[in-house]
């Protein structure tokens, strides 16, 4: 079975959780002879053997990284102007894209088209209308969604809704994903399949080595931290975090808040902190990746994820496969596979205050609390899912043939 992949990003040049995604689970179908052509919207040096990797023009990673984000629907027609390249919008690489797919189509053998997110769906449209071949498009997040329940981007949200009424099949991450398609996109149910995400964590990142020396001395002299790695987003509760906090710090002084990440609420959440006057037990953080990313995690007592509509949430299976315990929302597709971990409604900041204090306080539930989350997080694996995927790609691919 050949595959045709429309991706926006791979590791190590991408801005959040579907980057990643997209490489695991490509690894784990390559293992079950599968044949990917993963098409990207920039030019890298990616050291993956598993799979043939093609740029669909020749715009650098670092620049489209910085500017190119799958998750930036909101800046799609904001100017970017470049040092040294031409000067590029979202919507401007968006066209670019599908355009170039289109034209290399008729270059590349495949037997399924698969598209992740609405940056890829036009491209994957085109590659259909081109081939004749079957397209499935793969949901991390809806325009739903990243507007924290809103209607989003009116042109993403026009090439979601375009998208989904042509696709042949679509894969949802969670129950929670299929719902919000269902009821606020008016997709047939048939239509849609749950292929759940899974986080694979390699062994040499399991340490107790850390690059946050202030907050392991902080540690040292009983203090504990809370952290939370991601975007900073409407989406992702940080407001609601932070209130959290300082029902939290009122109790307990001696509870920090490591928040790190980027995105347009950084300076919003920083005036809060400032107001709330917790700049003493709250650190804000810029984007972190590699080693520093890992660190977040492993320095934790106790991981929260307070997102207002999450598609799934790979950081919290991150967090459990680092040694972490875990509070997320209600509104996340990740709490349909760890069910043995606090859960609280996003709004819910007294619940959420009274888990973090309880895990806090009390290191042998917090034990007990993380060793039953890291079994159901063994549990799960990309095989699996992959299994899933390959499945559809031959039942689509024969009723086309």
């Amino acid at each position: 079975m050949k595959i045709l992949m429309l991706g926006w990003e791979l590791p190590p040049h991408h801005s959040g959780g579907m980057g990643v995604a997209c490489y695991q689970m490509c690894k784990e179908l390559a293992d079950k002879e599968v044949d990917i052509e993963f098409i990207l919207p920039y030019s890298a040096q990616h050291n993956i053997p598993f799979m043939n990797i093609t740029p669909a023009h020749h715009q650098s990673a670092e620049s489209f990284v910085k500017f190119g984000s799958v998750y930036d629907a909101g800046y799609f027609t904001e100017t970017i102007w470049l040092a040294d390249e031409s000067p590029l919008d979202l919507r401007q690489q968006h066209d670019m894209y599908a355009h170039n797919v289109a034209k290399l189509v008729h270059s590349k053998e495949f037997d399924v088209i698969h598209a992740h997110d609405w940056l890829t769906f036009r491209a994957g449209l085109a590659a259909k209308q081109q081939s004749g071949k079957p397209l499935v498009l793969h949901v991390h997040a809806t325009q739903y969604d990243q507007s924290a329940g809103g209607h989003g981007n009116p042109m993403a949200r026009h090439i979601e809704e375009q998208a989904f009424s042509i696709a042949d099949r679509i894969f949802a991450v969670s129950q929670h994903t299929k719902n919000v398609l269902v009821t606020h996109y008016g997709v047939p149910e048939y239509k849609i399949h749950v292929v759940h995400n899974s986080m694979e964590i390699d062994a040499s990142d399991i340490t107790e080595s850390t690059t946050h020396i202030y907050l392991a001395k902080m540690k040292e002299n009983g203090y504990k931290v809370v952290s939370n790695i991601g975007r900073m987003t409407i989406q992702k509760g940080l407001t609601h975090l932070i209130e959290t906090a300082a029902r939290v710090v009122a109790v307990n002084p001696k509870v920090l808040f490591l928040i790190a990440g980027g995105g347009d609420q950084k300076e919003e959440l920083m005036r809060l902190v400032a107001q709330k006057q917790l700049s003493k037990n709250i650190i804000i953080e810029g984007w972190v990746s590699g080693e520093r990313q890992l660190d977040s995690f492993r320095i934790a007592d106790v991981f929260i994820m307070p997102s207002v509509s999450e598609p799934f949430g790979l950081t919290a299976l991150e967090a459990v496969g680092l040694g972490t315990p875990v509070i997320i929302s209600k509104q996340s597709g990740v709490a349909e596979v760890l069910q043995n971990c606090f859960k609280a409604d996003f709004w819910d900041t007294d619940m959420m205050a009274d888990m973090i204090l309880s895990i806090t306080s009390n290191e042998s539930l917090a034990k007990t609390i993380w060793e039953n989350s890291y079994s159901e997080y063994t549990s799960q694996s990309w095989s699996s899912s992959a299994n899933k995927m390959k499945q559809h790609y031959e039942s689509v691919h024969g009723a086309t043939v």
